[in-house]
């Protein structure tokens, strides 16, 4: 079985305020709908209804500001053919979870995304009771008639960003701010660690686990730890601008995560493994609008456009520029694979044998540290 993006409770949010979903202006201390301006009101009533469930507030970074990112993008696509609607900080609980689905399919939605994993099971049980209405999920693994599946292998950005670290780093010591110990997170720390070791086989990473998506104070307490331990390249699997803002405080490197976060530590920041939603976005609504939307399951990277190293530091230099572009390519056109054996976990156990190269089966069901990764992963 799958498993991957967010299954823990971001934000604790009111039973009474949830009720409200799609009906009020936004408040950044509950989450509330904001239809956004995408369709003129004359052309509402025959304009598709799209929504978006956040599992976290928009922000100026990260997960959630790169899906909501998209939704603008659809808008400037579609115009007044669609009109979009967003919810922000929905908890993952079923209960919470499925009154503001529901609530948004009673509104007229014809087509809903929902940005989380939490979000799965409720999606499925509104899904059911909703036919006419498209729902697709993303991280998750179930599907229906109606329901589509659909993710992004943020891996490949991580794994750029490793070689881009092992090049950069005097110290051979790298660090990663994780979120919660689950597939999806144990793979871009490895794969950020395989693409170091490709560059400096010497190079090691230390984790520390803050156990949620977004919390910039234990974030920022994550990020000195590792630079108090002798870290001097930082890369993070959580939500929040913190460690670019700490390693810029404290005269190291950093990656940005999810989005360009360069204005957080413009000395820090080398580049960020940045998400493009909207490439996966513009095609489904652009699928419902022509009667074309079927449920499927998609997994897309960087030879979809969907996940890229980009938002360089100037300082960067163009040997290490070319030597990304290298790799980049070789992961796309399959010369270059990330995942390749001979790999080996850090307690010496071969993964994967000599010449074989990783499928979907296997990387969904990454939970191991690879050779080079210190410490264990947590129970």
């Amino acid at each position: 079985m799958t498993i991957s993006r967010r299954k823990t409770l971001v934000a604790a949010i009111s039973f009474a305020v949830l009720g409200l979903a799609a009906c009020g202006k936004k408040d950044e201390a509950q989450p509330a709908a904001s239809a956004a301006s995408g369709a003129a009101a004359a052309n509402s009533a025959e304009a598709l209804k799209v929504a978006f469930i956040y599992v976290g507030p928009v922000g100026d970074a990260g997960w959630t500001y790169a899906h909501d990112a998209a939704r603008k993008q659809v808008e400037a696509q579609y115009g007044e053919k669609v009109k979009t609607t967003f919810v922000e900080n929905v908890p993952e609980s079923a209960a919470d979870a499925e009154r503001v689905i529901r609530d948004l399919a009673s509104q007229g939605n014809k087509l809903i995304f929902g940005t989380t994993f939490g979000y799965m099971e409720a999606m499925v049980k509104v899904a059911k009771d909703f036919p006419d209405v498209k729902f697709e999920h993303a991280t998750g693994f179930k599907t229906a008639a109606n329901l589509a599946q659909y993710d992004v292998r943020t891996y490949e950005g991580a794994y750029l960003a490793g070689v881009a670290a092992g090049k950069l780093s005097k110290s051979g010591k790298l660090g990663v701010v994780a979120s919660v110990p689950i597939p999806e997170v144990l793979r871009n720390i490895n794969s950020f660690t395989l693409g170091a070791r490709s560059v400096n086989p010497n190079a090691t990473t230390k984790v520390v686990w803050v156990n949620k998506w977004f919390d910039p104070g234990k974030e920022r307490e994550a990020a000195i730890t590792l630079i108090g331990q002798g870290v001097d390249v930082l890369m993070q699997n959580t939500d929040s601008a913190a460690v670019v803002q700490t390693a810029e405080e404290k005269g190291v490197l950093a990656f940005g995560w999810d989005s360009d976060m360069t204005k957080f530590g413009p000395k820090a920041h080398v580049a960020a493994s940045t998400i493009d939603w909207s490439v996966y976005y513009n095609k489904r609504v652009g699928e419902v609008l022509e009667g074309k939307w079927k449920s499927d399951t998609t997994w897309w990277g960087l030879k979809e456009n969907m996940i890229d190293l980009k938002s360089f530091n100037a300082t960067l230099s163009d040997e290490v520029k070319k030597l990304i572009a290298e790799r980049r390519q070789g992961v796309i056109d399959g010369t270059a694979p990330i995942w390749k054996g001979p790999i080996k976990d850090n307690t010496g156990k071969e993964v994967l044998g000599k010449d074989a190269v990783a499928d979907d089966k296997f990387l969904h069901e990454v939970k191991f540290y690879v050779e080079g990764v210190d410490g264990k992963v947590p129970g």
